[in-house]
């Protein structure tokens, strides 16, 4: 491929290696961001019916978050960290040196595509890579913008967006990269690890997952509806960390069941359909999967389909108790359709949880003592408690999925450690030596009294 082969001439060049070339570089694509904001917001508006509050806050904020927090921190981290030699090494020294991989593939979905393009490529750039960004065709105007923002800032050979379809993924895939970092399903996941398995690429792959809701019977029912109909009901439930499921202490069910229709009125109106708001699916393939889901349990609000705007109202779907029997609780939903199923005991709800595929997140509400128990005895790639979705907007937290949810972090500190490599430095003296690690090994009691 031309574009790699001419990225790899760059990055040989050592320019992407100095501090001054990555501060500038983040400053640009800063620049050209906040210069086509206007056509940005267009494009989520057309792709993702997203208004430009949500826009702003779900996907601009974020990167611009993350691409402060790399000028911010940007010298301290590109300084080689002192470590502690032992003392049979002496009068060696021991340093980690954080180099660029090289050559990057920064794969992107279509449910938050600026944000999930921008936030790794801002990290991948502040670690000193060149950067091949492939964002989602389902969002064509979003990706379009991108394309302006980085061809109006960086030269191809540097940073470059490359559109196409699946014939294009398998096309990337096939080359040698020095790293992937892919976001999307856990199925898409396993193609890109085989495809990066053949060149022993390492990757990092934030996936997804059924994240699960707990809402114990000590909760404060108002605030955790108020904050599950947000977090659910965001982007139309094309969340991968959105409530993919409630578990509600039966005692709270019916009040929290209450309380979430009506922030859900308050939120999107009493049409939901007429809220500049309140997204749509995708396309017509995730709608119908989607709107299938509806038969799956007795709808307790909610329910309305629009094929043609590919509509479905923010809906709870009563479960009864914890299943895995029907369809919507063996796939991630992906979508404005919320399962409720009731429990009697807590250790009932974390068993169900353990009995699944790791997820993303994981959400709790009730007395953050109990919380803490349930993070301890559970496993996910991030958690909140009494919240939910809001630990990806610390840039101070790592993010990323566990087991099937994804391997890998990223955000802030950990952005730019996902796309260096690490590399152990000792530096011993060229004028003294000891003797002690040299046959005969005649001092062999001194080097088992220091090892």
């Amino acid at each position: 491929m031309d574009l790699l082969d001419s990225q790899r001439a760059f990055f040989a060049t050592g320019r992407t290696r100095q501090g001054d070339f990555r501060r500038t570089s983040l400053k640009q694509l800063k620049a050209s961001i906040l210069s086509h904001l206007p056509a940005l917001y267009e494009a989520l508006w057309q792709d993702l019916h997203k208004s430009e509050a949500e826009a702003y806050v779900t996907e601009v904020a974020i990167v611009l978050r993350e691409i402060d927090d790399q000028l911010a921190h940007l010298s301290r981290r590109m300084r080689p960290e002192r470590v502690c030699t032992p003392l049979f090494l002496w009068p060696s020294r021991s340093r980690i040196v954080s180099e660029p991989y090289g050559n990057v593939l920064i794969m992107a979905p279509w449910n938050y595509p600026f944000q999930l393009a921008m936030a790794p490529l801002a990290g991948a750039m502040a670690a000193g890579n060149c950067a091949v960004l492939k964002p989602s065709p389902y969002t064509p105007n979003v990706s379009a913008a991108m394309r302006q923002i980085v061809e109006s800032a960086f030269l191809p050979d540097y940073i470059a967006v490359v559109e196409g379809h699946r014939d294009v993924n398998a096309a990337l895939l096939a080359e040698k990269w020095d790293y992937i970092f892919f976001t999307g399903s856990p199925e898409l996941g396993r193609t890109v690890m085989r495809a990066a398995a053949e060149n022993l690429t390492p990757v990092t792959l934030e996936l997804g997952g059924k994240s699960p809701c707990i809402v114990d019977n000590s909760a404060q029912v108002d605030i955790a509806a108020k904050r599950i109909a947000w977090g659910k009901f965001l982007n139309a439930g094309q969340t991968c960390v959105a409530p993919d499921y409630v578990l509600v202490h039966q005692n709270v069910k019916s009040p929290l069941i209450e309380r979430i229709k009506y922030w859900i009125e308050i939120f999107y109106g009493a049409d939901p359909m007429l809220s500049p708001h309140y997204g749509r699916l995708m396309n017509d393939r995730a709608f119908e999967r989607v709107s299938s889901y509806l038969s799956d349990g007795t709808i307790l609000t909610g329910g309305q389909t629009d094929p043609a705007q590919r509509y479905i109202a923010p809906t709870l779907l009563d479960l009864g108790t914890p299943t895995d029997s029907v369809p919507v609780m063996q796939a991630e939903i992906f979508g404005p359709v919320l399962p409720v199923m009731e429990f009697v005991r807590l250790e009932e709800a974390v068993g169900f949880i353990n009995s699944r595929p790791k997820p993303l997140a994981l959400y709790y509400f009730g007395a953050p003592r109990t919380g803490k128990a349930v993070i301890r005895s559970t496993s996910s790639g991030g958690a909140c408690i009494n919240d939910v979705v809001m630990h990806i907007a610390n840039d101070r937290l790592p993010f990323g999925g566990v087991g099937n949810s994804g391997m890998g972090k990223y955000h802030g500190k950990e952005s730019f450690r996902t796309f260096s490599n690490r590399r152990a430095v000792l530096c011993s003296p060229k004028d003294f030596d000891l003797p002690l690690k040299y046959p005969p090994y005649k001092h062999f009691k001194w080097i088992k009294r220091l090892m």
